[in-house]
């Protein structure tokens, strides 16, 4: 095999994974100083100009606590989870693609690290690996709030994964393929959110929910499990859990760009294909916004209600939208798939009502 092809890959993937990490440590500041703004209060802003240096000191922070390990946990688990946790957050966006291509050193170089026929398949595959951790971490802690927040998260994650699979479905249709690069190249004319409006919304929804993020955060509510499956965790340990949640919703946001918001294509992407990264990146802090926004807005969901939300809501709504895409894909009618998929969310809107703010008897 080619050494400089090898080199390439090696070159790319270390690339893609110091971005997580930087990603990771900068948008804690990015969401601490948004959602400051949004609440009217003062974010960090001691440690460094405007506070830019507070992930560096949380860095360091987190690095010299003392790490603890519960006498009765069963370690070697205990151990695992957070690698568990956090490996399938950085690989999962092997197969996301920055671009198509740019010529340097003479030589072509792709702009993503793996590019497979079954990417969406992928995704879904390493995404779904996530939970183990969380049960893992909930389960060797030999503590009871732990326990729970696991339990919690096993069911949740595996509950809104159905929807968030189902809303796949919906892009596979339309762009006839399962490969990354092919979803965003037929989004040349018309991205997939104007053709499916609905079901962009019920994506966003279940990978929220997916990555635990509020008002979907029920495996770790402090108010009742303290911290839910991560409370015996300390030290780095810890932070490998934190890392890969804002690692996720790191990933979460490039996947939702990339199926539905057009992925690297912008103006004058054809004639200048650097400029894909630029276009990838600005939609990406958007969509980041939009997270912290939601965070810093909606109370958490009573646990009932979030069950009954995915399962009597999203995932009927779901499966309707595979629904009307395909009749509009037969029909040859794709501006009948926004109108179709609007009226159909109606009922499914009116049983918000019903299933999140019905009184429990």
């Amino acid at each position: 095999m080619d050494f400089i092809l090898i080199l390439e890959w090696v070159i790319k993937a270390l690339v893609l994974i110091f971005f997580l990490l930087g990603g990771f440590a900068y948008l804690t500041l990015y969401e601490r100083r948004a959602l400051a703004r949004i609440q009217v209060r003062i974010g960090p802003n001691r440690a460094g100009p405007q506070g830019i240096l507070q992930p560096v000191a949380d860095a360091l922070k987190l690095i010299f606590k003392e790490e603890l390990t519960p006498a009765r946990a069963d370690k070697l688990l205990f151990i695992l989870a957070p690698v568990v946790t956090v490996v399938p957050a950085m690989i999962i966006a092997a197969v996301i693609p920055w671009g198509t291509s740019l010529t340097m050193f003479g030589r072509q170089i792709t702009l993503y690290v793996a590019d497979i026929n079954v990417g969406v398949l992928y995704l879904m595959a390493i995404a779904s690996i996530a939970v183990y951790g969380i049960v893992m971490a909930g389960w060797s802690s030999n503590n009871k709030y732990a326990m729970m927040g696991g339990l919690r998260s096993s069911a949740q994650m595996i509950s809104y994964e159905l929807t968030l699979g189902l809303s796949f479905v919906s892009v596979i249709l339309l762009s006839n393929s399962m490969r990354m690069m092919d979803i965003v190249q037929a989004q040349k004319s018309i991205w997939f959110v104007l053709l499916q409006p609905v079901g962009t919304i019920v994506f966003l929804i279940a990978t929220i929910a997916e990555v635990n993020r509020p008002p979907f955060d029920m495996p770790e509510a402090e108010q009742e499990l303290t911290a839910g499956y991560h409370t015996e965790y300390s030290g780095m340990k810890f932070a490998l859990f934190f890392m890969a949640e804002y690692e996720k919703v790191i990933v979460i946001s490039l996947i939702g760009a990339t199926l539905y918001f057009g992925g690297f294509l912008g103006p004058g992407v054809e004639q200048h294909p650097w400029l894909g990264p630029i276009y990838m990146f600005i939609k990406l802090i958007i969509l980041l916004f939009g997270i912290i926004w939601i965070r810093s807005t909606l109370p958490r969901l009573r646990y009932d209600r979030l069950m009954a939300f995915g399962w009597k809501v999203l995932l009927p709504l779901s499966l309707a939208l595979v629904f009307v895409t395909a009749l509009g894909i037969v029909m040859e009618k794709l501006w009948l798939i926004p109108i179709l998929s609007i009226l159909a969310a109606i009922p499914f809107v009116l049983m918000v009502n019903r299933s999140l703010w019905r009184k429990p008897r």
